[in-house]
């Protein structure tokens, strides 16, 4: 199977970064252990700090898929309500 890539840009309201950053930050030790999760890095942006970003290595779709289903990822969509101002996500697969 092909390694799936994830890349997804999490923008905070200007004043809820504090709560957001918290809140990604909660998600790394846990996501780490699952099944198929090769790496999963947050980073935030030197320039914005409302910017957030996860480099996602998975072994496969249907294991990032069960990622997205897991407790912790509806724990934090419940907690960040309201407190993101944008969200993209990028599927993609390593070439090079």
């Amino acid at each position: 199977m092909t390694k799936l890539t994830i890349v997804a840009h999490i923008y905070a309201q200007p004043d809820k970064i504090d709560l957001i950053k918290s809140e990604l930050e909660k998600l790394v030790a846990p996501t780490r252990v699952e099944d198929g999760c090769l790496q999963y890095d947050l980073h935030q942006d030197n320039d914005n700090p409302a910017h957030f970003m996860f480099y996602e290595n998975w072994t496969s779709r249907d294991l990032w898929q069960a990622h997205m289903n897991a407790p912790h990822l509806a724990a934090y969509s419940q907690a960040t309500e309201g407190a993101v101002a944008d969200f993209t996500l990028h599927e993609m697969t390593y070439i090079g």
